[in-house]
């Protein structure tokens, strides 16, 4: 038991070291800004988001960007509330060019959908797309077109900021987002690409295209990133690149209860036993191992106290990966971590990972006001 424990772990610090260099090896992108050429169609599915929408609004307000060169495309999944009336009236006066259009379903993926139709819908080349609870930085539209004219990607993947007020269940959510954005730039710094966001992600139109789109996944409810990235990067080695530069940052909502945050946990968690990345899944079995030993370390201690200094040793020593982890991402978004909220949110990770794969089995999460099913 005790081997067993020491090599879960000692891989576990390996691999949290490997993504801390790569994230340290992949470089800011700070090109000197380059004339606006490249066309974008910004995607935003929402559904019952009347009480996040108005902060999105006025940030697409105020993109700096010639107005010509892009286009929003809203797409209403079947709304109950008052969501397209708040985007009619806040944009009323507006001169971006807009268009709230329906879902139309097709798949057990309504976002998947919600993001087909549009993109069969869209005039422009690069398809840029967020969600409905998010506020984007005013030189967006410009970082993409810098770096894709610079690099000439057939993908960029944008980084994410949470919110954090002075709930923990906020906090929480932000330092684990610090630590998933470091992990994510991390595997780019490697060249080998695991996670992305939907809230800030771009790609080409044509290759959604030709790749026949979220054909092969499209009965998975959630994965619209990480699939898309799996195939872009696949279709496309080398082409699927990320955007780490501060005027990219797009900021989005947290959950504001504990339930909601596990209802999104189970579904991010719905996706990984279907990606074809296997680094993704190792790593995802060596997340859920070490953080199971975490809660069970207890235990060990009561019924091996002669060895209580080795699992104090393990404890310390994942403790230190993960604040140098987290911290690594907050610098990015020039944030701090506190240490008696990283400190509880250590635990609470724990807690919640090992109670999500569980629950994962079950395969049932809600999500949006819907029900839906973990599919093979």
């Amino acid at each position: 038991m005790l081997i067993f424990g020491f090599v879960i772990w000692s891989l576990y610090l390996i691999a949290m070291g490997i993504l801390a260099h790569g994230f340290l090896k992949l470089k800011k992108n700070n090109a000197v800004e380059i004339l606006p050429k490249t066309r974008f169609s910004i995607i935003i599915p929402f559904r019952n988001e009347a009480a996040n929408l108005l902060p999105l609004l006025q940030s697409l307000g105020i993109l700096y960007y010639p107005s010509n060169l892009f286009e929003v495309i809203f797409v209403d999944d079947a709304s109950e509330d008052a969501s397209a009336e708040i985007i009619l009236d806040a944009l009323k006066n507006s001169s971006l060019s807009y268009r709230i259009i329906q879902n139309e379903r097709f798949s057990a993926s309504p976002k998947k959908d919600a993001i087909t139709t549009a993109i069969n819908l869209a005039k422009h080349e690069w398809i840029l797309t967020t969600d409905a609870d998010c506020r984007l930085p005013e030189n967006w539209l410009g970082a993409f077109n810098n770096f894709i004219l610079e690099k000439n990607p057939m993908m960029v993947c944008g980084p994410v900021l949470y919110k954090a007020n002075n709930s923990f269940v906020e906090k929480f959510q932000q330092l684990d987002g610090f630590s998933l954005q470091t992990v994510t730039m991390g595997s780019f710094g490697l060249q080998r690409p695991l996670l992305c966001n939907g809230a800030n992600l771009g790609y080409k139109k044509e290759a959604f295209l030709n790749l026949n789109g979220f054909h092969g996944n499209s009965h998975i409810g959630s994965g619209d990133d990480i699939f898309m990235l799996e195939k872009i990067q696949s279709a496309f080695p080398g082409k699927v690149l990320f955007l780490k530069n501060e005027n990219a940052i797009v900021t989005t909502q947290p959950q504001n209860s504990w339930k909601s945050l596990l209802n999104q946990r189970m579904r991010w968690a719905s996706k990984t036993a279907t990606q074809k990345n296997r680094v993704s899944k190792i790593l995802g079995i060596l997340v859920f191992f070490t953080n199971l030993s975490v809660l069970l370390i207890p235990f060990g201690i009561l019924f091996q106290p002669d060895s209580i200094v080795f699992f104090l040793s393990l404890l310390i020593f994942k403790m230190a990966a993960d604040y140098f982890i987290i911290a690594f991402g907050a610098t990015f978004f020039n944030k701090k971590v506190n240490g008696l909220t990283f400190i509880l949110s250590f635990f609470l990770y724990a807690f919640i990972t090992v109670i999500v794969v569980l629950k994962s089995f079950n395969g049932t999460y809600v999500w949006k006001g819907r029900v839906f099913e973990k599919q093979a």
